[in-house]
């Protein structure tokens, strides 16, 4: 494991990564999902995609990466981006797992990877509902502890800054950025997936002019049994490069 650190809107950033095949040239940057961390893609990955310097990294207030700020899912972008011009790297693809499929679509990279890879809203079940309303209705009695009460599961035990920034990311409408999108892509999705459904991976591969749809058997962490197969798609479609 290595810390870098970077500056970003007046805030130094302390970020953890780690490289498995350093010493190769070309590079795979894999982002990890919200509530989650590098270790968890390293687990599925690390033995798989050999040709390539991987690059896992704990996104700021996750794993070893601590934040400070309230951010957005464009300030995770930046943040990115100046990460990687810290390492002076140019992945050829970056992989995203859910919202860091967001922040790895914004990243215009030559190949992107998106499993279950959140950005579609999803119509809200009535229970969820029904804790909003009751939220609302609470909230200006000051009742303690309301917020551990009602907050989704993904929310609770964070800091002000963190679960702020849950709030700006939880329900984005990212299918403007899918559209704008001009990598290539390829997009892996758990056929069970009820975090983001499979109709929401259909729907991205539909607003990216060139990417390809494969539905495997699983949850929204699918990928932890389908590494090898979703590295060796990988690897055909970028012998084609």
């Amino acid at each position: 494991m290595a810390i870098k650190e970077i500056s970003y809107r007046d805030k130094k950033f302390k970020l953890s990564y780690e490289l498995v095949n350093p010493t190769v040239q070309e590079s795979i940057l894999i982002l990890h999902g919200w509530g989650s961390n590098k270790e968890i893609m390293k687990q599925a990955f690390a033995k798989e995609l050999k040709e390539y310097r991987h690059i896992y990294l704990d996104m700021p207030g996750f794993g070893a990466s601590a934040n400070e700020m309230i951010l957005t899912t464009e300030d995770y972008g930046k943040i990115v981006k100046l990460f990687l011009e810290t390492l002076n790297v140019e992945p050829l693809v970056v992989m995203g797992h859910s919202f860091g499929g967001k922040v790895a679509t914004l990243l215009n990279c030559p190949y992107l990877v998106l499993l279950s890879s959140a950005g579609v809203v999803t119509k809200k079940p009535w229970s969820v509902k029904v804790k909003i309303a009751t939220f609302k209705f609470l909230k200006p009695l000051g009742i303690k502890k309301i917020r551990q009460l009602f907050v989704a599961p993904d929310a609770q035990g964070m800091s002000h800054e963190m679960y702020e920034t849950f709030k700006n990311v939880v329900d984005e409408d990212f299918e403007a950025e899918f559209a704008k999108s001009k990598s290539k892509a390829l997009c892996f999705w758990g056929i069970d997936d009820t975090a983001t459904p499979l109709y929401t991976g259909e729907k991205i591969s539909q607003l990216i002019e060139n990417s390809k749809l494969y539905p495997l058997e699983g949850d929204h962490f699918f990928f932890l049994k389908h590494a090898k197969f979703i590295a060796n798609e990988m690897e055909k479609a970028l012998k084609n490069l």
